[in-house]
């Protein structure tokens, strides 16, 4: 087990880490007896009653521990020129959902000065927590079983990570540039989780996202030695008032 004091530099880990449990439970009912009737927002992205308890119960939770804005995909909320609140996705891989193949999250960032300080990426299906921040460190929590986690250089051969519902040729542009590689196919954050824990070495991101589907797991791939930056080498920042992201790559320890 890890010494209590690593774990205490994250605000909130006790309050979060049940919120998402419980959480998670909601979303596991709704999930086992989801019969794909799905309702689609304007941007055409699906939309489930789990998006919207997961919301519900997010937003109660962090607006009674703190008095930090809550921006989260399924609020009203868009844009805060507070230096510091939460940006939360209730639901990230809502598709991934959809098809049933357990590889959906919910996300949980603290932003600070443009930057997530602290991020929570919990995978309902596995009862998995990833969570971590620059400077402190990144840690995965399964079956009580806790443990720190660390982005690893490649082995012989490189492995890069893409999205199981958004491979676009773009990004089959990038990979060509490659000569000798094996491709890991992931949804929602599970992506970056992958490369904190040195599963994986890159994740190119050529296609759109949102500050929400990022924040959180960017904190834990930072927390554990890994880069996420822009395509002119810029640490992804948030606080834009525009909340899409600019294409961006996740590196490992290459």
């Amino acid at each position: 087990m890890l010494k209590n004091d690593k774990i205490r530099q994250f605000e909130f880990y006790n309050e979060i880490s049940v919120c998402l449990e419980q959480c998670s439970q909601k979303i596991i009912e709704i999930y086992e007896s989801f019969d794909e009737n799905v309702e689609y927002k304007d941007d055409k992205s699906p939309l489930t009653q789990a998006d919207l308890e997961s919301h519900e119960h997010i937003s109660a939770l962090l607006s009674s521990i703190s008095n930090y804005p809550i921006i989260s995909e399924e609020g009203n909320l868009k844009y805060t020129n507070e230096p510091k609140y939460w940006l939360v996705d209730p639901l990230d891989g809502t598709k991934e959902f959809i098809n049933k193949n357990g590889e959906f999250t919910i996300n949980i960032a603290l932003i600070e000065n443009n930057y997530p300080i602290q991020g929570f990426v919990y995978i309902p299906k596995d009862k998995t927590l990833f969570f971590g921040g620059l400077n402190k460190g990144s840690f995965k929590l399964s079956h009580n079983n806790i443990k720190e986690i660390f982005v690893q250089s490649p082995n012989d051969k490189l492995k890069i990570v893409t999205s199981r519902s958004h491979l676009n040729e773009t990004t089959r542009n990038f990979l060509s540039q490659f000569n000798d590689f094996d491709i890991l196919q992931a949804g929602s954050s599970l992506k970056f989780c992958m490369i904190a824990e040195g599963l994986a070495d890159l994740y190119p991101r050529l296609g759109p996202t949102s500050e929400w589907d990022t924040a959180a797991a960017q904190a834990v791939v930072e927390g554990a030695g890994g880069s996420v930056k822009d395509l002119s080498g810029v640490r992804l920042q948030y606080s834009k008032k525009e909340i899409l992201n600019p294409h961006f790559i996740v590196r490992g320890k290459i």
